[in-house]
């Protein structure tokens, strides 16, 4: 299935340009992790995990660089292809309304 990274009106990819800035060995995973998925792989806990409470076909890749949690989110739209969408540096349990948000309007958008 084909990876897409989602793009801005003006042309930028903020999740691609922060992936960009995450630790070496994060990104070397992040990276492994979308070559699975790209490959048909459907991955699970402790890597990926669905959130459909937020949306059907979105799932969040989960990574950890001591002390720090990353989540880079992806939603799978079914016989079309797997979109990134969005992605963060996790400080709280919960997933921020405001990152909540922008998930759900790029969703919209594509």
């Amino acid at each position: 299935m084909k990876i897409l990274f989602y793009i801005t009106p003006s042309g930028n990819s903020p999740v691609r340009k922060f992936i960009n800035t995450l630790p070496r060995e994060v990104q070397e995973d992040c990276l492994l992790a979308l070559d699975r998925l790209s490959r048909g792989e459907r991955l699970s806990m402790p890597l990926s995990k669905p959130l459909f409470n937020i949306a059907t076909g979105l799932h969040e890749l989960r990574f950890r660089s001591s002390p720090n949690i990353y989540r880079v989110f992806y939603y799978v739209r079914s016989g079309d292809a797997i979109y990134i969408i969005h992605a963060i540096q996790k400080k709280t349990q919960q997933l921020p309304y405001k990152d909540r948000r922008v998930i759900l309007k790029r969703i919209k958008e594509i």
